[in-house]
């Protein structure tokens, strides 16, 4: 029995179902990932520089205005396959009773457009952003902001509410994430390189536990050796084959 059937089988008979999303899903959607090439304006700052509390309190009109342009990107983009599947995935398990938990490390929201319920974002989103003074949280609509920084009617600045490099993650977020990876009967790793922790130990703790643990990746991964079953390829190609086998 080939992987695919394998997976195939094991989903149609799971009663709880835990998914890492990284990513290689969103690329294939056409969002920009830190390590393409920056343009225009970018293309002299290092990304990774940019996303940092530090680099905020230097020069905050210029973070927000990239995060801005990123958040605008990821509107213009669509759910791809992998995306879609996913959601249909999370209904057919649902509908017979089972569990059904998406972590996602994408901050762009296509999960939500397309279909699925309530994903875990443990490195928050793009389309959220919080006043530093108060807390408050708002969301943007499809324009750009009218000034950089944007400012709250308290008079604080809006930061995106991401999980920039130095602040640790959403600790509610990551329990429900590992526990489920503790719990399922089958865990994929779809579109992660297994190299960013506390993310990559849910991998870990799903093999550990007992559950038939995938990889869906274009390249072997550190976790590779690890998993009971690795495929090579695009998710968007890989992930509506195993959905619909599992409906059949």
């Amino acid at each position: 029995m080939s992987g695919e059937d394998r997976l195939i089988q094991a989903l149609a008979q799971a009663k709880s179902v835990c998914v890492l999303t990284g990513a290689g899903v969103s690329t294939e959607s056409g969002v920009p990932t830190f390590r393409d090439p920056q343009e225009g304006l970018w293309a002299k700052y290092d990304p990774a520089k940019l996303s940092t509390p530090e680099a905020f309190a230097a020069d905050p009109a210029l973070v927000t205005r990239w995060y801005d342009e990123r958040r605008l990107a990821c509107l213009a983009c669509q759910p791809n396959p992998a995306h879609l599947a996913l959601a249909t995935l999370e209904r057919a398990v649902r509908s017979r009773g089972g569990r059904f938990t998406l972590v996602t490390q994408n901050i762009d929201r296509l999960h939500h457009r397309a279909g699925s319920q309530d994903p875990i974002e443990i490195h928050g989103t793009l389309h959220v952003w919080r006043c530093t003074r108060t807390g408050e949280l708002i969301e943007p609509g499809p324009d750009p902001f009218r000034s950089y920084p944007p400012r709250s009617p308290a008079g604080g600045l809006y930061r995106p509410n991401v999980v920039w490099f130095g602040e640790m993650l959403p600790e509610q977020a990551l329990e429900i994430g590992y526990r489920a990876a503790a719990s399922c009967d089958v865990y994929l790793a779809i579109g992660t390189s297994g190299l960013v922790y506390p993310a990559a130990g849910l991998t870990e703790v799903a093999c550990q536990s007992g559950a038939l643990a995938a990889e869906i990746t274009l390249d072997p991964t550190p976790m590779s050796w690890r998993v009971d079953i690795a495929l090579r390829g695009r998710a968007g190609e890989i992930l509506p084959r195993l959905v619909a086998g599992e409906s059949v």
